[in-house]
């Protein structure tokens, strides 16, 4: 193992719902002044924007009283975050080995916490005011790209693993593993069977929901081919089929269907989703994609609305061979809870859409990943060497959490991976034994430094860490049409130890450790903003997620 748009259309309303909205451009600099609904803006602003849906008036009002643009825009998203959703989740500290030598999982592939914290930020929240639940650490490494292994052969994987110490607890070391599956061009997969199902009702108004919903779904709509079919059926207090069977390359037909839609009425999302269900299985396609992706705020409140009502649903319809992936909209009222719900249970994948840019990063720029699945009811399982590990935390996935006997248990669900998808995990541990206290300084430019390092690993230093496999990672999964699953297993030593890792080692501890923070972790050690740019301030990053993240951090530092 390795060590180490053009828019479719514009709609009018969101222009203005952009440049009347508070936030930050995409370089994190304040749009100036008091928005008259009339500038027109550049280009960059408005798909980099993260608007909030704040009356023009009402900040005009607070401008009145000498309150700054800044502050409105904090007061408001505040104000409606109150009616947010969240599931609640007990957090896990070390395991001993001896006790507990299995960490057993189900992989997870969402992004939509990153997002949905990333617009928390930029409406001026600070640490304190993240809403409990809200950030789910996994997703916010699984936001980004990394350097990780291409599968090899017939493996649907490849795997990756690194070893270093951990940046805020001195006490341990920090592993990083990483799955990453084959990239696909969305031209040589096979044909999808796709259904709109889009939330019309009354909250979906404001124009950060239904028009950037509309403008969302018009960019996957201009990649989709004759080979693909389309549907869409909308729901609010009833359901409506709005096209349905339309062959992929009548693009100017589902651009004009999508921009006829307008908000209204109630949220009957229940009767909405078994209605695209049928239409997804009037149009199935054997051996195709067939997906229905739901686009809402979440704010179910006509039929079936408890998580557990949905989760009894969508379980029985997804053995119809029919995917469910979910896409969350606005701000205010989101129904996190019930969207991740629907997402898991559905066999799909959870993102959170809060600007044109996360739009065009899901459903074009990463296209093939939230369409096509690779493998289904993904797990993973660490046994650690009561040898060498005396005791572990996994850091994040909490609600991913799996016992034992649930690994091999093909009836119990888990999560799917699409193609391109990565999944990164992290387990902070603390070893039976030291590391050396030798550092790789110290050996450096000696003229037996090579004899030095092959006698600390046998006999001169005794310390099994060297010698020993530190656990073994097993990876379960079935092909999407299968149902029983096929079984991968990896040993992980001191092999991948580095004293000095590489920078998605380091990037991705750096958004662990933010996480431990945002997510008000019980066990963040010595974890601290300060830290954590420092770190990002020594990495070149290229990639514009990776800065936009520092940025971020940057930001929430400021709101303090």
């Amino acid at each position: 193992m390795k060590k180490k748009v053009t828019a479719a259309f514009m709609i009018g309303v969101l222009v203005v719902g952009v440049l009347n909205g508070c936030g930050k451009g995409g370089d994190g600099s304040a749009f100036s002044g008091a928005p008259s609904g009339t500038e027109t803006g550049t280009e960059e602003e408005y798909d980099n924007g993260y608007a909030l849906d704040a009356p023009a008036q009402e900040w005009e009002e607070k401008a009145e009283k000498g309150e700054s643009y800044a502050e409105s825009c904090y007061d408001f998203g505040k104000k409606n975050t109150d009616s947010e959703a969240y599931s609640q989740w007990e957090e896990k500290g070390f395991s001993s080995v001896m006790n507990e030598p299995l960490s057993t999982f189900s992989a997870d592939v969402d992004t939509a916490s990153y997002s949905n914290l990333r617009r928390m930020i930029r409406e001026g929240y600070s640490i304190g005011d993240i809403p409990e639940g809200a950030v789910r650490i996994e997703e916010m490494l699984n936001y980004f790209s990394y350097d990780y292994n291409e599968p090899e052969g017939s493996e649907p994987f490849g795997v990756t693993a690194q070893i270093g110490a951990c940046p805020w607890n001195s006490d341990a070391q920090l592993l990083m593993l990483g799955l990453q599956t084959e990239k696909i061009d969305y031209a040589q997969a096979p044909p999808s069977n796709i259904v709109f199902l889009l939330d019309v009702s009354g909250s979906m108004g404001d124009y950060n929901k239904l028009p950037l919903l509309q403008e969302a779904f018009g960019m996957l709509a201009e990649n989709l081919t004759e080979k693909d079919r389309v549907s869409i059926v909308t729901y609010a207090s009833e359901d409506k089929v709005v096209l349905e069977g339309v062959s992929g390359d009548k693009t100017t037909k589902i651009l004009s269907a999508l921009n006829t839609l307008e908000a209204g009425g109630g949220t009957y999302g229940s009767k909405g989703i078994e209605k695209a269900y049928k239409i997804a299985e009037e149009n199935f396609i054997i051996g195709g994609n067939n997906r229905v992706i739901l686009a809402t705020d979440g704010d179910l409140n006509i039929g079936m609305t408890t998580e557990e009502e949905l989760e009894e649903l969508i379980s029985e319809k997804k053995e119809s061979g029919i995917f469910l992936s979910v896409l969350g909209f606005g701000t205010g009222n989101i129904k996190d809870n019930k969207m991740e719900i629907l997402a898991d249970k559905g066999n799909g994948n959870y993102a959170y859409i809060d600007s044109l840019r996360e739009a065009k990063k899901v459903l074009s720029e990463e296209m093939t990943a939230t369409l096509l699945t690779i493998c289904k009811d993904v797990k993973l399982q660490a046994e650690f060497n009561p040898a060498v590990v005396e005791s572990y935390r996994l850091i994040g996935y909490e609600n991913r959490r799996l016992e034992k006997e649930d690994f091999a248990d093909d009836t119990k669900d888990a999560g799917e991976i699409g193609a391109g998808h990565r999944v990164t995990v992290m387990y902070e541990l603390i070893l039976k034994d030291p590391l050396p206290a030798v550092s790789e300084e110290e050996i450096d430019g000696l003229k037996y430094a090579d004899n030095y390092r092959e006698e600390l690993r046998t006999s001169g230093s005794g310390n099994r860490a060297l010698e020993e496999e530190w656990l073994t990672v097993s990876i379960r999964y079935k092909k999407p049409a299968e149902d029983e699953s096929s079984l991968l297993q990896y040993p992980v030593g001191y092999e991948s130890y580095e004293e000095g890792p590489d920078d998605d080692f380091k990037f991705a501890a750096a958004a662990a450790e933010f996480g431990l923070l945002a997510s008000h972790s019980n066990y963040p050690e010595d974890a601290s903003l300060k830290h954590v740019l420092s770190v990002l301030k020594g990495m070149e990053l290229e990639d514009e997620y990776k800065a936009e993240f520092a940025d971020l951090v940057r930001q929430i530092r400021d709101n303090e």
